[in-house]
This record gives C-alpha cells, sequence and structure tokens, in this order.
C-alpha cells in the first residue's frame, strides 16, 4: 500500500462553513472528523506496512465557533445554554458521532436564546496518531522498536500541555484578542479521557449512562450483576442491554439483535475499576463502578467520567459511623464533606465549600423512604444526615494522640470513608451533580471494628438494600427532568455556555 497525504487537510487552507441551524453544524462536525480519522488510520496502516514520509503527516481537530456581537441574558431556568458576554467562543471537538446528543442539547438552547450562526472548521489543533486508532485496532504493536521510536517524527502524539483543566479548574486566562472557550474540556483532554475509560473500566466510552452509581465494594456489584440479568429477564423492561467488562452484552429477552451491538469477550481478568451499564435507549440508565478503596481512584475515575456530561453521580458505600447512637446498618446521607484525602487539593483548594445540591438529597432521601418502606417520622431512626470525613489514612485510630478523632469531632462528622470527599469534589470541580448515601458497617471508635464473620453477614443483609436506594434515586432524579439537574450552585462567574 502506498499513501500519498493530501494537502487538503492542513487546517491553515481548510475553510470553515457557516450554519443557521445545530443539527446541520453537527452534520459538517462529523463529516470533518470522519475525515481527518480516515486520513490518519490510511497513514498509519502505510507507515506499518513499511512506507515513509518525507513529511509529518497530520489531521486536525474540527472547531466549533459562535459569535455574540451583543448578549441579552435569556428567561431561562437552566443554568446552561446562554452565553454571559458578547464575544467569540469556540472549542475543539472529538468524536461528535458519541456526542451528538449532547451537542444537539447545546447547540439547540444556543440557537433558541442567541439566535447566533455556527461556524465549523478545523482546527489548529492536531490529532495525536494515538487518539485516532478504532476501539479493536493495535496496529502499532507490530511494529519493531526503531519504527516505533521513529513515529514521533512522523506523527503528531498526545501532548499534556493541550489537556490541562485550566478552564474547569479556573485558572484558564484568554489571550489577548483570542476566543473565549464554549466547553470544560478541549478535545485532545476528551480523547484521553476516553482511552483512560476503557483501560480503567474494561468497557466503550459509548456504553457509559447519564447516571452514575460508585461503590467501594464488590458485593454491591455483585448485586448489580444479578439485578442487571434480572431485567434483561423481562420483556417489557425499560432497560435494553446489560454491559459487563469486556464489553460483553446481554441483551432485553424479545429485542432483535441488531437493536444492540454484541461485542466483546470476557476479559481474563477485571481491570481496576471495572464498569457495569444498565442501558436505556435514550442514555439514562445507571452506569455503577467498583472503585475500590482509596481517594486515589474516587479521583481518577471522575477525572475522566466526567468528560462524558452525566446529568449525576452518586457514592453507595460502607463507612465507620462516628456517634455512638448509630448502629450497624444505619445509612448517612452527607450535607457536608471534611476533605483529609489531599488528591484534589491543588485544583479545588481546601477552602472552598462543597454544598449539598437540594436536587440530589431530596431524591436519596425519598429512596431511602421507599425502599425501606418507613414513614417519614420514623425515617430518622434508621438514616441520619450529617457531615462526612474522607481520609487518605486507612488506619487513622492509630494515629498518636487521638488528633484525627479531635478533628473529626470539631468537624461535627458522624461517618468517615476513604472516597466520598473525593467524588463529591470533583462533582463539584466538574460541573456534574453529586451525591452520597453510605451505611454504617463498624463503629471504630466504640469498639465496633468488622471481622469476617460478622462482615459477611451484614453485606449480605444491607447491600441489597442499598443498592435499591441508589437505583431508584436514580428514577426520581430522571422523572424530574435531567436539566434541572445542573445547579446553578456549580456554575463559577464567568462560565462556559456548555453544560
Amino acid at each position: 500500500m502506498h499513501y500519498t497525504p493530501s494537502p487538503a487537510t492542513s487546517s491553515s487552507t481548510a475553510a470553515t462553513a457557516v450554519f443557521t441551524h445545530a443539527r446541520d453544524a453537527i452534520q459538517h462536525l462529523q463529516t470533518l472528523y470522519q475525515q481527518q480519522i480516515q486520513h490518519l488510520r490510511s497513514a498509519m496502516q502505510a507507515y506499518v506496512e513499511g512506507q515513509d514520509f518525507p513529511r509529518v503527516v497530520r489531521a486536525w481537530y474540527p472547531m466549533l465557533r459562535i459569535q455574540a456581537h451583543s448578549v441579552r441574558r435569556p428567561d431561562t431556568g437552566l443554568a446552561y445554554g446562554f452565553l454571559d458576554h458578547p464575544g467569540v467562543y469556540e472549542t475543539t471537538v472529538t468524536r461528535p458521532d458519541l456526542f451528538a446528543n449532547y451537542l444537539h442539547t447545546q447547540l439547540d438552547l444556543l440557537e433558541r436564546n442567541h439566535a447566533v450562526q455556527f461556524e465549523v472548521g478545523l482546527s489548529t489543533q492536531p490529532i495525536p496518531i494515538h487518539f485516532s486508532f478504532a476501539d479493536n485496532d493495535h496496529v502499532e504493536g507490530s511494529l519493531s522498536a526503531q519504527r516505533r521510536q521513529m513515529m514521533r517524527e512522523v506523527f503528531d502524539l498526545p501532548d499534556l500541555a493541550a489537556m490541562d483543566d485550566g478552564i474547569a479548574n479556573g485558572t484558564w486566562q484568554p489571550q489577548p484578542g483570542g476566543a473565549l472557550p464554549l466547553s470544560l474540556f478541549t478535545a485532545p483532554r476528551i480523547d484521553y479521557s476516553l482511552h483512560r475509560l476503557r483501560h480503567y473500566t474494561g468497557t466503550a466510552p459509548e456504553w457509559f449512562q447519564n447516571y452514575v452509581l460508585f461503590t467501594n465494594y464488590q458485593f454491591y456489584i455483585d448485586e448489580f450483576i444479578r439485578l442487571g440479568h434480572a431485567e434483561m429477564a423481562k420483556p417489557d423492561s425499560e432497560y435494553i442491554a446489560f454491559i459487563e467488562p469486556g464489553n460483553v452484552v446481554t441483551r432485553r429477552t424479545g429485542l432483535a439483535a441488531e437493536d444492540v451491538d454484541a461485542l466483546g469477550n470476557t476479559p481474563p481478568r477485571l481491570p481496576q475499576m471495572p464498569a457495569y451499564h444498565l442501558v436505556r435507549a435514550d442514555r439514562g440508565g445507571i452506569t455503577m463502578v467498583n472503585i475500590g478503596v482509596g481517594p486515589a481512584n474516587a479521583k481518577t475515575i471522575t477525572d475522566h467520567i466526567a468528560v462524558l456530561r452525566p446529568h449525576a453521580w452518586m457514592m453507595l458505600g460502607h463507612c465507620a459511623g462516628l456517634r455512638n447512637s448509630q448502629r450497624l446498618g444505619d445509612y448517612v446521607l452527607a450535607h457536608a464533606y471534611v476533605r483529609e484525602d489531599h488528591v484534589l487539593d491543588e485544583e479545588l483548594p481546601l477552602w472552598v465549600p462543597i454544598p449539598a445540591l437540594a436536587e440530589i438529597q431530596q431524591a436519596l432521601q425519598q429512596a431511602v423512604a421507599d425502599v425501606a418502606q418507613v414513614s417519614d417520622d420514623d425515617l430518622k431512626r434508621i438514616m441520619r444526615t450529617g457531615t462526612v470525613a474522607s481520609t487518605d489514612n486507612r488506619n487513622w485510630e492509630l494515629l498518636p494522640d487521638n488528633l484525627p478523632q479531635r478533628r473529626f469531632s470539631q468537624s461535627r462528622a458522624v461517618a468517615l470513608d476513604m472516597e466520598s470527599a473525593t467524588i463529591a469534589a470533583n462533582g463539584f470541580r466538574f460541573r456534574v451533580p453529586y451525591g452520597t448515601l453510605l451505611c454504617v458497617s463498624d463503629k471504630p471508635l466504640h469498639g465496633e471494628i468488622k471481622l469476617p464473620g460478622m462482615a459477611n453477614h451484614f453485606y449480605r443483609e444491607r447491600v441489597d438494600q442499598h443498592l435499591r436506594i441508589g437505583m431508584r434515586a436514580v428514577e426520581l432524579l430522571r422523572e424530574g427532568g435531567a436539566q434541572r439537574l445542573h445547579s446553578r450552585k456549580l456554575r463559577s462567574f464567568s462560565e462556559v455556555a456548555f453544560q
């Protein structure tokens, strides 16, 4: 195979097109992206077959730009979908096929609120060759060590300088005369996370749903798998497929084979943070991820899921009860957090408060009442609302002079774990609605520590109910309308237009 790169793929020579309607702009974004990706894939195949190139082979991310000469704030109850200031706004775009519905929602709002036109073309940001590979492509693996080393002379490689979170962190500074950002994430940053999600969860980004549950125990995953397969046995289930690591698909009974792609194989071993997806046709289903123990995993996975712009994520897991009045099996609904996890201190300073979000709190509280079948008066007997502390030291009880205990007492904390504050803080940082419902599994300050027999019995008794509470909360959030979840509490002074 001999491949000759086309000069038409240079962003400096490609013309932009202007569209009045969002749907036409998105269609053109998809066309440009596919042209650029196919250009890279063809060149890479030729390179693998031994062809040399006299110059760098390069492709460019599509660019979306809008210009507002004046801005009248629209009459909307939403926290996004409008521009704060006159000016030029733009963003680079990747995977417009994956993000088609998301882009339609964002651009339709801008079209409706400001009657702007959409300018689409190629950006000056090159697409790294690694981000052009299809999911099952591993063509670079057949290269010699020398040819792999030479790739950097032929293709663009991932550039970490193009992937920072300055926009989301509020540290991004516009260049004089430069455009303002339309979205929180650039295309290279999104591509980076899409690849990381495959690696960490063992499933493709396409399967992730708009409601995400995190847990720190495999018991919850075992129960979610059981419930997922039970749903697939119901011909009238609202869910159409259940996806397990390796992209193994179980279709709903009676569903035609062509309605759900059925690629995938069970992996020989589970990935670091396996994900499972109970899929709805509108992506309004439930994704559940076992993040394991510790704040590092909690930050890592939420860093990457955030680019998918879910409607909400919630933590369901076990915690240490810090109050003598609590009993094993009681629930804790977090309304504040003590952050001693340390993994987000650089991106989100400790002086930033992490507020409770009313929509999530109400859904979780109602879900507890519905599933446990208790009245509002009896709810306080099984659930306490209060501050949750998250630490990066699993053996905090052993530190000298009881200093952690003193801090937790001063903060009025009622429970302690290692992940919840991280998940909430990254939700705040990335404008993803968040919540936490924990279950007390031990009381280390009161001599009730986890013992194998007791723990196994407790988990069997409580996990099923706790998981069903989380799933019921998702139902309530979905019924309440996803657009209303994206709270103004999460928006900064000068915010991007996209949710």
